[in-house]
């Protein structure tokens, strides 16, 4: 699980594991992460971590974010970032769990090569096994999909979902995201009092995945997700 190490003046203060999808820093005490300094506004930035990938948003705070030295709005975060926010400093520390063999699954992944041991007196010698046909499956790839918005000033126009992450909405007002996996297409609400809503349902603060045709409404907009074909 990803993490943020919290220090001043070079002096770490907490660890906080980014454990929900949806992180608030600020001033005030709703904070998922409070720093209770005037110079922190009080809702100053979010990090939203989907699967393995988090990224920052500084949410038009009064004295900005920076990520390793310069301001940023929105911000991928890597291993080894540093947020600053006036005197404080989050330190971003990706780690990924390696998942543990046991012994059954090491006896199903051992290979043993011919004439590697020797048969037992008077034991038939064994056959070794065929190899697997050279064909391989290919990988699973999500198919393309888009957007296409269905009201406002921008009615009719299409948005390919060509990136991990799409951002959609208006900053200030309510912000959502879109994340393409492996599995399938995910929204994540990101900023705004009110929570996207998709086909008449109003959504939490989880990640909710997207079927073809949903209707989703934006900061008053709505926009058809479909995939491609």
């Amino acid at each position: 699980m990803a993490k943020m190490i919290l220090s001043m003046d070079g002096l770490v203060l907490k660890e906080i594991p980014l454990g929900k999808e949806r992180m608030t820093i600020g001033r005030k005490p709703h904070n998922d992460i409070q720093i209770d300094n005037l110079a922190i506004s009080g809702e100053h930035a979010v990090v939203v971590t989907i699967l393995n990938d988090s990224f920052l948003e500084d949410l038009n705070s009064t004295n900005g974010t920076l990520v390793n030295g310069q301001p940023v709005k929105k911000h991928f975060l890597k291993n080894g970032d540093v947020v600053e926010l006036g005197k404080y400093r989050l330190k971003y520390i990706a780690e990924q769990a390696v998942p543990a063999i046991d012994a059954g699954d090491f006896e199903k992944t051992m290979i043993l090569r011919p004439n590697a041991m020797r048969p037992e007196a008077g034991a038939e010698p064994v056959a070794p096994a065929a190899a697997p046909p050279p064909q391989m499956q290919p990988p699973q790839v999500q198919p393309a999909a888009a957007i296409q918005i269905l009201s406002g000033a921008n009615a009719g126009r299409e948005l390919e979902l060509t990136k991990t992450l799409t951002t959609l909405g208006k900053p200030g007002v309510q912000v959502a995201v879109i994340a393409r996996r492996p599995h399938g297409y995910f929204i994540t609400h990101v900023e705004g009092g009110q929570f996207p809503v998709v086909n008449g349902t109003t959504l939490d603060a989880q990640a909710h995945p997207l079927a073809d045709h949903d209707v989703i409404e934006i900061a008053g907009v709505k926009m058809e997700f479909f995939l491609k074909t």
